[in-house]
């Protein structure tokens, strides 16, 4: 968390400031905006430790599925909601959620609304979160809007398990490879090398590739390619904390060939789910947006979602907009466009979504399927290329000995 001080202008002109703690500066400016004020200068400022961090564990958003369901049964349940967060609170074993519901509830009681009190931890509620609590406070729903929240959580972790097992596996079998790599041209080849050196044979040009190459990274080779590659991680994950670097890389990513298709059905799949939970539970089309976009998880579809914002600000629908798009597809478009038609936006971006997450399951499966023989196929490569290379030396040294 961090503390930022921030200037604006309120509806009637009058210049106010002040200090707010929150995640980024992208969700200072967000606030201020609700509360209408328009932002002039938000300077990050000293960086705030909160309660939350400070404790031991971590909550995860299967504690949030749940705390979210049980807060639906209780209030549909006709439990006060202060009552309700401090049983909720009881039952909790996580120590960070305890924390955070009986701060809730603390709020609660002193007379801020739910939305208010959950909008103190950025941490563990988020702006959809937030914002759905709200508008299901507002419209007297929110029993029926926690449970579509609950629904929502477990749909977006569903989707994370599928991108990071598509990930898992070809990094396990890469890392392997070097390993195994590593080990042989270690360990293996400088005792084929003393055994070479002794003989006294003139060595072909792989075997002299394969030693050159074992030498290096016994020496000081290997320091050198373990500091670059470790340098090259933390100065890409430096860059990727810049504004400039993000949109660059993120770029990047959706232009590679297989990755890239991932990403971007992903990205739609979140987008669709995401803005059709928030327009059927009643968040305005204009905020709808942008929480979409500060929750897309890439700057490409973040800056498309933002122009789409500006547009429907200008009396285009969402379709017109994202017709120009690169990221979403032309069948999106028209199934957007039909929904806003026929006034059912909201069931055709659930749709969108499942049919998303569909392919989503079917390119991890046919990324594993292709990266697993091109896998096998390098390391068999590159193990035979030094397996022939050590073995050269003996078959001329077998024709030697039967010249003679």
């Amino acid at each position: 968390m961090t503390t930022f001080k921030w200037t604006g202008k309120s509806m009637t002109g009058v210049i106010q400031n002040g200090e707010m703690t929150a995640i980024s500066k992208d969700d200072v400016i967000f606030d201020l905006r609700k509360q209408g004020i328009i932002p002039t200068s938000v300077i990050e400022g000293r960086k705030s430790a909160s309660k939350l961090t400070l404790m031991k564990g971590k909550i995860q958003e299967k504690e949030l599925v749940v705390f979210t369901r049980q807060f639906a049964t209780l209030f549909s349940s006709g439990i006060p909601i202060v009552q309700g967060f401090e049983i909720l609170a009881k039952q909790a074993e996580n120590k960070a959620l305890k924390n955070v519901l009986n701060q809730v509830k603390d709020s609660i009681e002193t007379g801020s609304t739910v939305a208010d009190a959950l909008r103190k931890h950025p941490s563990v509620f988020d702006s959809l979160y937030i914002n759905l609590v709200a508008a299901g406070e507002t419209g007297g729903v929110l029993d029926t809007v926690l449970l579509r929240l609950a629904v929502y959580i477990e749909k977006i972790m569903k989707l994370k398990k599928k991108v990071k097992g598509a990930m898992i596996y070809p990094g396990i079998i890469i890392s392997v490879a070097v390993l195994v790599v590593a080990i042989i041209m270690l360990y293996v080849i400088p005792i084929f090398a003393k055994i070479f050196s002794e003989m006294g044979v003139a060595l072909p040009l792989p075997t002299m590739i394969v030693i050159g190459f074992s030498n290096f990274l016994g020496g000081i080779g290997g320091l050198i390619i373990l500091g670059s590659f470790i340098l090259a991680v933390v100065g890409i994950r430096q860059y990727r904390k810049t504004e400039n670097g993000r949109k660059v890389t993120d770029k990047f990513l959706l232009d590679l060939p297989i990755i890239g298709d991932l990403i971007r059905k992903v990205s739609v799949a979140r987008f669709t789910r995401t803005l059709g939970t928030l327009i059927g539970s009643g968040v305005p089309i204009l905020e709808s947006l942008e929480i979409c976009a500060k929750s897309a998880g890439n700057k490409v579809v973040e800056k498309e979602v933002f122009d789409t914002k500006s547009e429907v600000t200008t009396g285009k629908t969402i379709s017109e907009t994202l017709s120009k798009s690169k990221v979403f597809s032309p069948m999106v478009v028209q199934m957007i466009n039909v929904g806003e038609s026929t006034g059912s936006l909201e069931q055709m971006l659930i749709k969108i979504a499942d049919f998303y997450d569909d392919e989503v399951d079917q390119s991890v499966t046919n990324l594993t399927t292709l990266l697993e023989p091109l896998m096998i196929v390098f390391l068999g490569i590159t193990v035979g290329f030094i397996v022939i290379a050590l073995y050269l030396p003996i078959f001329k040294l077998g024709g030697v000995i039967t010249g003679m």
